[in-house]
C-alpha cells in the first residue's frame, strides 16, 4: 500500500521512523519532500522553517502532489502544546484531502479533544491504530 505520512513537524523523526517501519512491513511510505531541514532542531526553529515552506514553497500544494496516486495517509497524531493527540491545521487539511482522493486514512492515536475538529475527524471514518503499524492494511 502507498502511505503518506503526516503530522506536525514538530516530530519528523517520528513520522521518518513510522516510515521506516511501515517500508519494513512492505509498504511504500514517503513524507513531503521538505522533511529534511526539520530533522534535528528547536521547536523555535522548525516553526520557523514551516513558515518559510507554507509561504515561499507552497509546502500544502508539494504533499497534495505527493499524495497522487496514494492509498492512505497515516496520521501521527501525537501530543502536543498540552493537547493529546494533537492534530494542527494543515493535518486536517491533508486528511480533507486523503479523504476527498478517496485514500483510508489511519489515525496512531485515538481523535483528540479539539473542539470543532473532533466532529470533522469521525466524519471521514479514520481507523485508529493506536501505535500499532501492523494494523495497517
Amino acid at each position: 500500500m502507498r502511505i503518506g505520512v503526516v503530522g506536525s513537524m514538530q516530530y519528523t523523526e517520528k513520522m521518518i521512523e513510522a516510515r521506516d517501519e511501515l517500508v519494513k512491513y512492505g509498504h511504500d511510505a514517503f513524507l513531503t519532500n521538505l522533511a529534511d531541514p526539520f530533522i534535528g532542531k528547536s521547536d523555535e526553529e522548525i516553526e520557523k522553517i514551516k513558515l518559510h515552506q507554507k509561504y515561499n514553497l507552497d509546502a500544502i500544494k508539494e504533499f497534495w502532489k505527493l499524495m497522487q496516486g496514494a492509498d492512505a495517509i497515516l496520521v501521527m497524531n501525537l501530543d502536543k502544546n498540552n493537547i493529546q493527540y494533537y492534530i494542527g491545521g494543515n493535518t486536517l487539511m491533508e486528511i480533507g484531502f486523503a479523504h476527498v482522493l478517496g485514500q483510508k486514512i489511519f489515525l496512531y492515536n485515538p481523535i483528540p479533544e479539539i473542539p470543532y475538529y473532533k466532529s470533522e475527524i469521525e466524519a471521514v471514518k479514520p481507523v485508529i491504530i493506536n501505535g500499532d503499524l501492523e494494523k495497517i492494511k
